[in-house]
């Protein structure tokens, strides 16, 4: 079965602010309805998705679109003032709208209404029909959650009738129930979309999947199975080229050595004999000279074969992808830490329903706590009351050891600052050499860590936050983490699984990716229910 071809790219490269090349030569062709984008944090798929959507240019190459592309991004956006209409993209025309029913509009306005007459109520109904309908497009932003905002932003790109949807990382934040209703609309859409995702339950449902790395894009059929299948296969066969490369370039250098050790000795052996023989002195220089001439051009061709089959091992080394060794250092606990890290009496959490039961909360040391419900009810908020962030309606929060807290912005860091500056800033006494290997163990390589924060991609990001939370200099007793895995790939993930493996302080994470909470070995579930919260044991 034929599709459309919906984006072509040709020759496409793109090189940094900087001048360091990102991508080179790329080829593709994007035709089909289910497509997905995967590859290691900061590989540039995020602005390849970029520069897909024409948000920018490529710095040689071209790309043709066959029809209007929709780009969602990964962040949402956190300006003063931003509104559900904002995240909807549709704030010219609800602004336009509101100006002809005070009767201060222009002809530019009746342009930007064009046909859109109805779409303030389509999208309050579009909002009541998610579960949204608290919301109006005037409600700002800041007040919504993370799941929220996604389910926003969500619509409004369903809702934008665009030809090609491009959606990065669109299952951050989203709980199950969110996921499965992503996947649905999927299925129903008419059009094409390209994921850019690590999540496996959702690149199952694709028709192809495009990996990028350093050596450039490849294309594979079918879903995540498939895909990781092939790859495997792919991996095995590239290693046993590899393996039979350097056989060849081993028995060949020995073949070479031995004959040019057998030049050699016939080269002594010949310049004795004629010695020997009395020759004249005018001949015997000539017999050195053709000797000397014949050993020269064996040494070329010597040297030529030795350098054909460096290049041969070069090439094949190529196709084996290096292990994506990521390692993240243990948080420092206090070993005569108290037992209570942290105790809510009788609290009333900010933006709670009146009727709401007061929690009563005791976090002890040890304690390994998954904090469970739907996106909305209350989970990053109950974690930033607990860091600190927040306060109470009413009630006590009481936090009696040192407390770490990552948040799904990454508000520990400075966008303006290098992670390098922000990790030095938390361990003064450190020699920089030590904190450069940390980084560079999470996957920051030499040149990231000197970047503003602003200028990371967003797996790059999220590692340097977790280096600034992680290893401080004051040992944390109490780590807060909210949605940790996303933004990261599958072996950064791994690498925090085990990491918190470790930990022997309280942790209380905020996570919808069940495999995660499993790996982290938690002991209570702290599960929102109709009038409140529960805990019990896991």
């Amino acid at each position: 079965m034929t599709h459309a071809t919906y984006v072509t790219l040709e020759g496409v490269s793109l090189h940094l602010p900087d001048g360091r090349p990102l991508f080179s030569q790329l080829d593709l062709q994007l035709d089909q309805p289910r497509m997905a984008l995967v590859g290691r944090n900061g590989v540039g798929k995020s602005l390849l998705a970029r520069l897909i959507a024409g948000a920018i240019l490529p710095t040689t190459g071209r790309c043709l679109r066959a029809g209007s592309v929709y780009y969602l991004s990964q962040y949402m956006t956190e300006e003063p003032g931003c509104t559900v209409a904002d995240l909807l993209r549709v704030k010219p025309v609800v602004q336009a709208l509101e100006r002809m029913e005070q009767g201060h509009y222009s002809p530019l306005d009746l342009d930007l209404i064009g046909d859109q007459w109805m779409l303030r109520e389509h999208l309050l109904n579009a909002l009541a029909n998610a579960r949204l309908s608290h919301l109006t497009l005037n409600t700002p932003v800041a007040s919504l959650s993370g799941g929220e905002a996604m389910r926003v932003a969500l619509l409004g790109a369903f809702a934008s009738k665009a030809d090609l949807l491009i959606l990065d990382e669109p299952t951050n934040h989203l709980d199950a129930c969110h996921r499965q209703l992503l996947s649905e609309q999927l299925d129903k859409w008419p059009k094409a979309v390209l994921v850019i995702s690590h999540d496996r339950v959702l690149l199952e449902s694709m028709q192809c999947i495009i990996e990028l790395s350093s050596q450039g894009l490849i294309r594979y059929s079918g879903g995540y199975s498939s895909y990781a299948q092939a790859k495997d296969l792919q991996q095995k066969r590239a290693q046993q080229r590899l393996e039979r490369a350097k056989v060849e370039q081993k028995r060949e250098a020995q073949a070479l050595r031995a004959q040019r050790e057998n030049l050699e000795r016939k080269q002594a052996r010949g310049q004795k004999q004629a010695s020997d023989s009395n020759q004249a002195n005018i001949l015997l220089g000539r017999q050195k000279q053709r000797s000397q001439l014949t050993h020269g051009k064996v040494l070329k061709q010597q040297d030529a074969t030795h350098q054909t089959l460096a290049t041969e091992v070069k090439a094949a080394a190529l196709g084996v992808e290096e292990p994506h060794s990521i390692f993240i250092q243990p948080a420092k606990t206090r070993s005569n830490a108290p037992v209570r890290s942290a105790e809510l009496i009788e609290a009333r959490l900010p933006f709670a329903a009146a009727d709401e039961d007061p929690l009563n909360l005791m976090l002890t040391r040890g304690q390994r706590i998954a904090v469970s419900g739907p996106n909305g009810c209350g989970k990053s908020t109950l974690l930033k009351v607990l860091a600190g962030h927040l306060p109470l309606i009413s009630g006590v929060c009481t936090r009696f050891v040192h407390t770490a807290y990552l948040d799904q912005t990454l508000s520990c860091l400075s966008p303006r600052r290098s992670s390098l500056e922000q990790l030095q800033s938390l361990n003064p006494a450190i020699h920089q050499g030590e904190l450069r290997t940390w980084l560079a163990q999470l996957g920051l390589g030499a040149h990231q860590i000197h970047l503003p924060c602003a200028q990371l991609s967003g797996g790059e990001r999220l590692k340097a936050a977790m280096a600034c939370v992680f290893y401080r200099a004051q040992p944390v007793s109490l780590l807060l983490l909210d949605e940790p895995t996303n933004h990261l790939d599958l072996a950064s993930i791994q690498a925090l699984e085990v990491m918190l493996k470790h930990y022997t302080g309280t942790l209380v994470i905020a996570s919808h990716d069940h495999h995660f909470i499993r790996a982290s070995e938690v002991t209570h579930t702290l599960k929102r229910i109709a009038n409140g919260w529960q805990i019990a044991q896991s």
